[in-house]
């Protein structure tokens, strides 16, 4: 036998693998060997395993995540796993290369310090705009004490667009709209506190008007109908939105908001420790169909995709967006759901999901 199958050294050799990375892929049960000598424990491989070796090089060397590997290895949906991939790979260089350039901003405003305070960034954006964006993530704002950096709405300038973010580590939510005079390149986001986004919504009036927002040097500014607000602005490091929104959905599902609203507030709920500080919380189980609908259960079969979250923080979001109709991307048990207006490509929201208990 064998004569006929290669040596793990030969393999190894026409791969590009190493010996022990072979061994590590066949206890991973990605690249197992035809045969194992049981006296041994030499592992063999059959001549057409090395087109998959030299396959699974390939795909190690782009970075790809083992369970991505198995995925291609065994044919099971290879075009959406390397998609996929190359999607996180292009967010990360488009990260890498925003941080980057905040950082040489940073060394050389080290190396050559300025004597006096830069100019503020200002901003102008229309009024309504404002309302409808802070109205999408307002609700998703942490009120823990001891998490200051999270009590507020990070204002974040990126190109032609002021983007607001949200999240109290169960949720996120972020809103963008139009903004003049925001920098073609990237500015560091200003966290603004609670009690200074509740006082800019209450200031800002119900017809056509435009508002200038002034970030930068520890304060923020809000100018619009002749009325102003001003406060501090903390120097607090707001955690990175980037990771956690970048999804990579299993399944797309639009429907009628009010239907998924009957069916959350009707619908059977499970009561869990899953909470804030370990709080128990009606948990709602969204499952999809074989046919595509996505109904509310509690007992979810195991061949049925779902994902659990927090009932009222699910109901706060659908009641943030104010859509006739959503688009909900779930990605499985553990993965993020995403909840999407379409036609708003850069507002959403995100529920962290709530791992169910296994069944005795």
């Amino acid at each position: 036998m064998e004569s006929e199958l290669h040596s793990i050294g030969e393999l190894a050799r026409a791969s590009g693998l190493g010996v022990g990375t072979l061994r590590y892929y066949d206890g991973a049960e990605v690249l197992t060997p035809a045969w194992v000598d049981p006296q041994t424990g030499y592992r063999w491989y059959r001549p057409d395993q090395l087109a998959d070796a030299r396959l699974l090089a390939r795909l190690r060397r782009v970075g790809l995540p083992l369970t991505g590997i198995r995925a291609v290895l065994a044919g099971h949906e290879a075009d959406r796993v390397l998609d996929a991939h190359l999607r996180r790979l292009e967010d990360g260089l488009t990260d890498a290369r925003r941080e980057l350039s905040l950082i040489r901003t940073m060394i050389e405003q080290r190396e050559h310090p300025m004597t006096t305070t830069p100019a503020d960034l200002r901003l102008t954006v229309r009024a309504d705009g404002l309302a409808a964006a802070l109205d999408a993530v307002r609700f998703a704002v942490c009120d823990d004490p001891e998490l200051p950096s999270l009590a507020g709405v990070l204002f974040e300038p990126d190109g032609p667009v002021l983007r607001l973010v949200a999240t109290d580590r169960y949720r996120m939510a972020l809103a963008e709209l139009p903004a003049i005079g925001a920098p073609q390149q990237p500015a560091p986001g200003t966290p603004v506190p609670t009690a200074l986004v509740d006082a800019l919504r209450a200031l800002l009036p119900d017809g056509p008007a435009d508002v200038t927002l002034i970030l930068g040097g520890g304060t923020f500014r809000a100018e619009t109908g002749g009325h102003r607000i001003e406060g501090t602005a903390p120097d607090l490091d707001y955690p990175d939105h980037r990771a956690a929104t970048r999804l990579d959905p299993r399944h797309r599902v639009t429907l009628p908001a009010a239907d998924l609203r009957a069916a959350i507030e009707t619908g059977t709920t499970r009561t869990l420790p899953s909470g804030p500080h370990g709080a128990d919380c009606q948990v709602t189980v969204l499952t999809l169909t074989e046919d595509g609908h996505l109904t509310v259960t509690d007992d979810p079969t195991p061949d049925e995709l779902h994902i659990a979250v927090n009932r009222d923080f699910l109901l706060d979001a659908l009641h943030a967006a104010h859509p006739a109709q959503l688009l909900l991307e779930l990605g499985g048990p553990i993965a993020p759901l995403a909840i999407r207006t379409p036609g708003r490509t850069g507002t959403y929201s995100v529920l962290m999901p709530i791992r169910l208990p296994q069944s005795p």
